[in-house]
């Protein structure tokens, strides 16, 4: 009998089943683990080694050292102070002058992927709609502007939305991914950003064009939604049919969450790393620490070890 491989094991818990054993998910692009991630590598603009760190809509990211080195947008100088002069300043690529074929090809080249051993993920929208508004104008203006100008923020996200599902629809056939992974951010540790009712108005609309593309293809839906957004998670289900939730942090109430979805709805994570992984610990206390949230969580499926210990970058 051959022997089970990562991938099929990961899947398992991703159709419902229980896995044999607990699948590790890995939070970058190392190639490692059950799934890797293969996604229209243009996307990323330049931010990238040698580029200017500026994304394909011309927001310029930093880095940040309490982060260990992950790149956040400027969080001064943004490129739109005024909501109602989007259509002036948002311009979308020209997919016309893109070879989705040969980059796909390059793209899968460059991730070394192992479809025996590993799931693909492939996933357009990376900072997702509500990050994008964020990043285009700041908290403070962004969300000034879904209250003062709700049909402008409707209409910018219309056409974010449909120049992601053009690039899904034109690319997707050729990466031939397992799994669409959506990413949006919105909320923070203690609170959503914005309510049910807008994320339901503004957003939902838009992750389910996603979501849809993904169940017509026979894929699996990840959610990648950091924060205390517990509030969202029936809409996840119900709306767009995901199947992994990650990082699902413990701020939320996961106890209750895995009662009422059990192995339906795959919780990757379940842990505050940045908490809970302090330096001082020893071995013995991490490995307590990870047998009480494996021990919560796994019995019947729906779960997916998930942890990092982020420190910061020694470089900065």
């Amino acid at each position: 009998m051959a022997q089970l491989t990562e991938r099929e094991n990961y899947l398992m818990a991703v159709r419902g089943e229980q896995p044999e054993w607990i699948p590790v998910i890995r939070m970058d692009r190392s190639g490692k683990g059950p799934t890797c991630m293969a996604s229209p590598s243009f996307l990323m603009g330049q931010m990238r080694p040698g580029g200017d760190n500026k994304d394909i809509w011309g927001v310029e990211y930093v880095t940040s050292a309490e982060a260990g080195g992950a790149m956040i947008p400027k969080t001064w100088d943004f490129i739109l102070d005024d909501i109602t002069k989007w259509r002036d300043v948002i311009k979308a690529p020209n997919l016309d002058e893109i070879d989705f074929e040969q980059l796909a090809k390059k793209d899968l080249e460059k991730a070394n992927i192992d479809r025996s051993k590993q799931a693909v993920q492939y996933g357009v929208a990376g900072t997702g709609y509500f990050q994008h508004l964020m990043a285009f104008m700041g908290f403070t203006e962004g969300l000034c502007a879904l209250y003062e100008e709700p049909e402008e923020c409707e209409e910018l996200f219309q056409y974010l939305s449909d120049f992601y599902v053009d690039v899904v629809n034109r690319s997707i056939d050729y990466y031939q991914p397992d799994i669409m992974s959506l990413v949006d951010d919105t909320a923070a540790w203690g609170n959503p950003f914005i309510s049910v009712e807008m994320y339901e108005k503004f957003l939902l609309p838009h992750y389910k064009r996603l979501s849809d593309i993904a169940h017509d293809r026979d894929m699996f839906v990840s959610f990648h939604n950091c924060g205390k957004c517990e509030c969202f998670v029936d809409d996840m289900v119900n709306v767009l049919g995901v199947n992994v939730w990650n990082p699902a942090q413990n701020c939320n109430d996961l106890v209750a969450i895995k009662e009422k979805y059990g192995s339906k709805f795959v919780m990757a994570g379940c842990i505050n790393s940045s908490s809970t992984f302090q330096a001082d610990l020893n071995e013995e206390q991490i490995r307590e620490i990870v047998w009480d949230v494996a021990n919560t969580y796994a019995p019947g499926g729906g779960f997916c070890f998930m942890a990092s210990f982020i420190i910061p970058d020694p470089n900065d």
